[in-house]
């Protein structure tokens, strides 16, 4: 939990996906963040003081250094954006 509150600390890129943002509501790192993850865990993130955006499986939510998804649909866009907070340039797509 002090390498993810490290993370957020010094604002460096942070993915999760469906059930990891439970790592995050357990280090207390999702106060007024904007996040998705498996619908079970939708309370979970509101309780952590997080915004809960319920997306469909393939979709990813980004804000700021943060990337989650819901699934394992998502992980074309999750990575997709994941890269993009990263600074890599994603061309012929």
């Amino acid at each position: 939990l002090e390498i993810v509150r490290h993370f957020f600390d010094a604002n460096k890129p942070v993915a999760a996906i469906c059930h990891g943002l439970q790592v995050l509501t357990a280090a207390g790192v999702l106060q007024g963040r904007t996040a998705t993850a498996y619908p079970a865990v939708g309370p979970e993130l509101t309780l952590a003081g997080a915004r809960f955006e319920e997306v469909s499986a393939d979709k990813a939510v980004v804000d700021g250094n943060l990337v989650t998804a819901p699934a394992w649909p998502a992980h074309p866009e999750w990575l997709a954006q994941f890269l993009k907070v990263l600074g890599v340039r994603i061309e012929g797509v």
